[in-house]
């Protein structure tokens, strides 16, 4: 069952049977360039990736990075989903989709639906994200998805500046009519 729906995408939690398209997504050159070199260079690798990272926010938080499929094919085309990193204040949005499936829309799609996630099952408020600032199309594809410039910041242990991007999950006219009730 998935998690989150879109028109086009399903977005489900991972586990270990990911790991074959995880080794694929974290050994290719944009995500390292990008995102890290997460030393998975094996599929027990890519495996305990998943089990130490998205598993363990699944338990710990309720909620983690998510396999995005495609919905006409079922094809894992990337991730995207809610972190929360120790170094942070607040909860970070990620994403990284394989080259074929880029400029298709497939991740403003899904970073909109996990804002949607983020607010409605989540409880949160306020979100952010971290990018290089010489990855033009994720800051353009965030600011598309609400998110404005915040602040630079020196992420740690190599204190590389990151921009760090926030936007405020507004609640939908529903959930205030609710929330005035209770």
């Amino acid at each position: 069952m998935a998690t989150v729906q879109t028109r086009r995408l399903l977005l489900h939690r991972l586990s270990r049977a990911d790991a074959p398209f995880m080794l694929a997504l974290l050994n290719d050159a944009d995500f390292i360039r990008h995102i890290g070199d997460k030393s998975a260079r094996t599929l027990d690798d890519a495996a305990r990736y998943i089990e130490d990272g998205p598993v363990a926010s699944y338990s710990r938080f309720g909620f983690g990075l998510y396999r995005v499929d495609r919905r006409d094919t079922g094809l894992p085309i990337g991730i995207c989903g809610l972190i929360k990193r120790e170094t942070l204040d607040d909860v970070d949005v990620g994403f990284a989709f394989l080259p074929a499936h880029r400029a298709h829309g497939y991740a403003l799609e899904s970073v909109r639906a996990v804002l949607d996630h983020a607010r409605d099952h989540c409880g949160l408020s306020r979100l952010v994200a971290i990018v290089s600032p010489d990855n033009l199309r994720s800051i353009r594809l965030l600011e598309r998805a609400g998110f404005d410039f915040e602040r630079a910041i020196a992420w740690p242990p190599t204190n590389e500046t990151l921009h760090l991007m926030a936007t405020d999950v507004e609640p939908t006219p529903l959930r205030r009519a609710t929330d005035r009730r209770g």
